[in-house]
């Protein structure tokens, strides 16, 4: 089912991020970013959290957007924030544990962002934040949610996908949930309809 008039490159190989835009009915291919997201993070270590998020967006989507000539590319991309540290995703499981450990007990702060690119051209970039409460992890429950998790999850900002045993590491979520998934679908299908992409 689509309600689209074209389909739009998706610059991700995220499958949250697929899922939930095919769901809303946009026509979608994907070619992912192939961007160094931890050279870019190296280089903007002073930025606040939800700029680095929309310059990463940005990124992917101009980085794909250069070999796809008169298409609309979307770049998407999610960070975490806690204690005044940002958290990109595990390198491996130990660093996975590291996290859960970190985030035990504290607020998480994700930020979402979206970027539209044509022709090489950021047109539009958005962001969105969500705040989760982490609640206290016992050492058994982060071995326990690693085995049945792991690998999946190293693709996860936070180490964790809200749709699965990750609702588990909360005691609470303030925020739009397609955001917490890694994308802030609601500006992005307004951006889509303005743009005559999607059906008004």
């Amino acid at each position: 089912m689509t309600l689209a008039r074209e389909t739009i490159v998706l610059a991700s190989a995220s499958a949250s991020r697929r899922a939930m835009l095919t769901a809303a009915g946009v026509a979608i291919d994907i070619v992912p970013a192939g961007i160094d997201e931890r050279a870019l993070e190296a280089e903007m270590a002073d930025g606040d959290p939800a700029e680095v998020a929309q310059a990463l967006a940005a990124a992917k989507a101009a980085s794909v957007s250069g070999s796809q000539p008169d298409r609309w590319v979307l770049g998407s991309d999610s960070l975490v924030e806690v204690a005044g540290r940002r958290f990109d995703k595990p390198r491996n499981r130990g660093e996975a544990a590291d996290h859960l450990r970190f985030f035990s007990g504290k607020t998480m702060t994700l930020h979402s962002a979206a970027a539209l690119a044509r022709d090489g051209r950021i047109e539009w970039v958005e962001g969105d934040f969500a705040r989760l409460a982490v609640r206290e992890l016992s050492a058994d429950f982060i071995g326990a949610y690693l085995d049945a998790e792991w690998p999946t999850v190293m693709g996860c900002v936070g180490v964790f996908r809200l749709e699965g045993p990750g609702v588990q590491l909360f005691e609470r979520v303030i925020g739009d949930q397609f955001t917490i998934l890694g994308m802030p679908l609601f500006p992005v299908l307004d951006a889509l309809r303005e743009r005559e992409i999607l059906l008004p």
